[in-house]
């Protein structure tokens, strides 16, 4: 009979989030169990291998962004701000200029796997969908979501290459920039 798992799925998935904001895409699933406190035959027997790992990591990044999304426009009175916390929250997650380094970099990674960047696709749908109904609310132009979701993808590429400040901070600047033009 098999052990109990003390060890949940989602542990190792957040363990290797931790573990790609460290070390970029070169990590290894040795890590990733060692991050997680299992031991690696658990890790590669639940996932398979590091493009299975992968692959739960970005079904379980979109899940969770939409959710973090929602919850900080629902924090927000005004529409347009509240459209704004939510596209911030979206990449609040990159953390300092080497962590947003080694995101970005897995990020390159998995554009070149059609499997993760299907995946990638459906993430960036989600979010420009939750944008989508935030930029409506608020009385936005159509079309105001996609360019928010580029002028985000932007932002957080050339801030991890030039930082200054924080990257939370530079995304609410710039957004607001583009959100009083609008507005």
């Amino acid at each position: 009979m098999a052990r109990p798992r003390t060890i949940s799925d989602q542990r190792i998935v957040e363990a290797a989030g931790a573990v790609i904001a460290r070390m970029g895409p070169g990590f290894t699933l040795a890590e990733v169990a060692r991050e997680a406190g299992v031991a690696v035959g658990s890790v590669s027997g639940r996932f398979g291998s590091k493009h299975g790992l992968l692959v739960a990591v970005a079904k379980a990044g979109t899940a969770d962004m939409v959710e973090s999304m929602r919850a900080a426009a629902a924090a927000e009175s005004s529409p347009v701000v509240a459209l704004r916390e939510a596209a911030v929250t979206s990449y609040a997650h990159l953390g300092g200029p080497a962590e947003a380094a080694n995101h970005l970099g897995q990020l390159g990674v998995d554009i070149g796997d059609p499997e993760l960047r299907g995946l990638l696709a459906e993430h960036f749908a989600a979010t420009e969908a939750e944008l989508a109904g935030l930029a409506a609310r608020a009385g936005l132009p159509c079309g105001a979501a996609r360019v928010l979701q580029g002028l985000l993808a932007g932002i957080a590429l050339d801030w991890s290459i030039r930082p200054q400040g924080t990257l939370v901070d530079r995304l609410r600047a710039d957004l607001t920039l583009v959100l009083e033009g609008w507005t």
